[in-house]
């Protein structure tokens, strides 16, 4: 492994790498174009810390992994697995994160460290994702699905840029969410709203890197 990999490209063949690359706040799905070295020199990262730890966990990986698999899957099997998968956890997941953001505002708004605005924006990045994804289910899916991925550049275009405003919305999720960190003081509730928040940056750059790096790729070059 060398720092001259792309981000995308390291989770891509050593998928249990990134949890460590979320740890670093390693963006793999809308910054995988970016090498680790750049993204390192840019972030004030010791890059040959991270690429130990990428090395160490490479090392304890199967080469059988799901994203390899997912290489060589049929095109129609990934966007199935998109959308029973990716989009029906977020949209089960969501509405309840926003629940849970709801009762903690209220209930600790007095708090120095109470997620203040939590609720509403995830009520905004429900909206925005619930959309998002059924323009894929109803117009881009069903393209790739009959083998026109290659006159698909436009709408790809199009869900790319709308994957990355996902990404500055994960950003700004951490900072209202201070890093789901609960203080040590917090609730229940509290706490599992943070847990679930740290789950659903996970699926979600999970999600945007299968579908840019791997369905949109390979759809792009007319493969199925």
């Amino acid at each position: 492994m060398k720092g001259s990999m792309l981000l995308g490209d390291i989770a891509e063949q050593i998928p249990a790498s990134t949890t460590l690359l979320r740890k670093y706040n390693l963006d793999f799905c809308c910054g995988g174009k970016q090498t680790l070295e750049e993204t390192c020199r840019f972030q004030k990262l010791d890059m040959e810390q991270i690429l130990k730890e990428i090395n160490e966990i490479q090392s304890a990986s199967k080469q059988s992994d799901l994203q390899k698999e997912w290489r060589e899957a049929p095109l129609a099997a990934i966007t199935h697995h998109l959308e029973n998968h990716y989009h029906a956890r977020h949209r089960l997941m969501l509405p309840e994160l926003r629940f849970l953001a709801d009762k903690v505002e209220r209930v600790h708004q007095g708090h120095a460290d109470c997620p203040v605005g939590l609720a509403q924006f995830l009520d905004e990045m429900n909206t925005e994702l619930t959309e998002h994804m059924s323009k894929e289910e109803m117009i881009l899916f069903p393209m790739i699905n009959a083998g026109n991925g290659a006159m698909a550049v436009m709408p790809i275009h199009v869900m790319t840029a709308e994957h990355d405003q996902h990404g500055q919305s994960l950003a700004k999720l951490k900072v209202l969410a201070f890093n789901f960190n609960p203080p040590l003081e917090a609730c229940g509730t509290w706490r599992a709203l943070y847990k679930g928040l740290d789950q659903l940056e996970q699926e979600l750059m999970e999600h945007i890197h299968l579908e840019n790096h791997i369905l949109f790729a390979r759809a792009l070059q007319g493969k199925n």
